[in-house]
């Protein structure tokens, strides 16, 4: 016959240390989702930025050990004709491309929000551009540009417009036509984010509205433009870091050109670094489009932060 010895009742250590063992359990399984990610964005951003911000301050050929230079990078950028004229097409295509497309963006929803035969067709219709390669929209909208054969052009000479823009061959409608092509690709991405927010909006404050008499354009005024407040707001921050970064399309539309009409901030570090081999001035510049980004991004957050507060 055997006995069992009594056990004792578990102590406050006991159920500290099963806390422990719990908490730890629990912080390697959150660690386990992150770590992937993290290390990621840690090989492929942080050390690339990281490394940026020191070599503005040297000079670097990938060939030859880096030299410091101090702040010459920096002097160099206030006097270089291209940085000013980047930096000006830069702030002209983001005043062209965000408002354009925000507008077109809620316009689309606008009209897509609706229960209506066939609306699933052409919601999927405008979100197409989005996930069309960039290649083959630039090399489209470039035929429909064609000032001799393109249809744009003979659209308006149909209309009577006897001398039509040059679009990209010409260094006055160059950017225009660049806008108009972004504004067309990304407009589709935008209203769906609005179509979220229109839905989301309860349909209890439309009818409230209906009921003291507002009109169509008082309830839009009033009740779906400050319900969307923070999907624009959102819009409104991504549509800014997208348009400072812009490169691929104009890279492969009109390659900064004609003349320098279209060169954007983002290919001119491309230009410099890649091109020229000039690391260390190319990261000077890619710091100065860092810290105008960060700038109006951070001023927008400020602004609706200081709306929020009564």
């Amino acid at each position: 016959m055997t006995t069992t010895a009594p056990t004792s009742p578990p102590t406050a250590a006991d159920h500290a240390a099963r806390r422990r063992r719990r908490n730890r359990r629990a912080a390697l399984v959150g660690w386990s989702f992150i770590l992937p990610n993290f290390l990621g964005f840690a090989l492929v951003t942080l050390v690339p930025v990281l490394a940026a911000a020191v070599l503005a301050f040297a000079e670097w050929d990938s060939y030859n050990p880096p030299r410091w230079v101090g702040l010459d990078n920096f002097t160099r950028m206030l006097a270089d004709q291209n940085v000013r004229v980047a930096l000006t097409n830069t702030l002209y295509y983001a005043a062209g491309h965000i408002p354009l497309t925000l507008v077109a963006a809620l316009g689309l929803a606008l009209v897509l929000n609706r229960r209506t035969r066939g609306v699933g067709f052409f919601r999927t219709a405008a979100f197409f551009p989005y996930v069309t390669s960039l290649v083959a929209v630039a090399v489209v909208w470039n035929a429909l540009f064609d000032p001799n054969s393109g249809p744009v052009n003979q659209f308006l000479g149909a209309l009577g417009v006897t001398d039509p823009p040059g679009w990209t061959t010409s260094t006055t409608w160059s950017m225009p036509a660049v806008i108009l092509t972004s504004v067309w690709r990304d407009m589709g991405y935008y209203m769906v984010l609005y179509l979220a927010g229109l839905q989301a909006i309860p349909a209890e404050y439309h009818e409230a509205a209906r009921v003291d008499g507002a009109n169509r354009w008082q309830r839009f005024l009033h009740v779906t433009l400050p319900c969307l407040r923070p999907t624009t707001f959102f819009v409104l921050v991504m549509l800014t870091i997208q348009s400072f970064k812009v490169l691929d399309l104009i890279v492969v539309m009109t390659d900064g050109g004609p003349g320098r009409s279209t060169l954007v901030l983002a290919q001119l570090v491309y230009r410099v670094g890649i091109r020229e081999g000039e690391f260390g001035y190319s990261s000077a510049i890619s710091l100065l489009l860092f810290a105008l980004v960060l700038v109006v991004t951070a001023a927008q957050f400020r602004l609706n932060q200081r709306r929020h507060i009564p």
